[in-house]
């Protein structure tokens, strides 16, 4: 799965329109390299996002397969490092 449809899939996004904005200024990282969007996401890769004031990274545990996700089983998909 892209890497832009991932962030809004497992709701770390609310659309993919913003997920591609933070794409396209260079602040997704994926295991410390910066991604593109159409980068595929794999199970185990390390997703950091540098926000403004903080920086998140989240491991990928498991693939969607459905467009969204409830935000209650968040977790089943990616796991917060920091």
């Amino acid at each position: 799965m892209r890497i832009d449809k991932f962030l809004n899939s497992v709701n770390i996004t609310k659309r993919r329109s913003v997920s591609q904005d933070m794409i396209a200024n260079g602040v997704v990282l994926i295991n410390g390299v910066v991604a593109k969007a159409s980068k595929n996401v794999a199970v185990g890769d390390v997703v950091t996002i540098n926000y403004l004031n903080s920086v998140k990274k989240y491991e990928v545990v498991q693939i969607p397969q459905t467009k969204s996700t409830p935000k209650s089983l968040q977790e089943e998909y990616v796991k917060e490092i920091s």
